[in-house]
């Protein structure tokens, strides 16, 4: 019964990871309770295939913490030319009811969102993200983004 059990969680093992096979970067790192404003997420990133195209997502994992229904990000792409290319982003995490969008069955969501569509890369590049969240009409950004657990990066082959 033992073997049985064991051949069964292998073979679903190896089905789940050979479904990703666009995935060429994926990871994540853990901001811990809050995010702060001034902690900024680093990712390097391997040297890609400059003949081919890819997808450039940000992942995030949040919880019911989270009280906002944006979120903001700045993200910095430093390019191996020397050049930063800087985006300010907004994305939705709350359906006007407060309920969190993304996937998951918990109070743990998982949100992919697009940053970059059809991008090729010529050498290695780092990017850069940090939180930009303020509260409805007031100046100072939010100090302590609660909520938020994990930042993500994923890069995808394009189709």
């Amino acid at each position: 019964m033992r073997l049985k059990n064991s051949i069964l969680l292998l073979l679903v093992s190896i089905l789940f990871f050979s479904c990703d096979k666009k995935r060429v970067f994926d990871e994540y790192k853990s901001v811990g309770s809050a995010w702060h404003k001034d902690s900024v997420v680093s990712f390097n990133l391997p040297e890609l295939d400059s003949t081919k195209r890819y997808d450039v997502f940000i992942n995030l994992r949040d919880n019911n913490n989270y009280p906002f229904r944006n979120l903001f990000l700045i993200v910095t792409l430093e390019k191996p030319n020397g050049y930063t290319k800087v985006d300010t982003l907004e994305y939705e995490m709350a359906a006007a009811d407060g309920t969190l969008l993304g996937d998951g069955f918990t109070d743990i969501k998982e949100s992919k969102l697009y940053f970059k569509e059809n991008v090729k890369f010529r050498g290695k590049y780092k990017l850069n993200i940090k939180q930009a969240v303020r509260e409805g009409g007031k100046v100072p950004g939010v100090t302590q983004l609660e909520g938020i657990t994990e930042v993500g990066l994923r890069i995808e082959k394009k189709e």
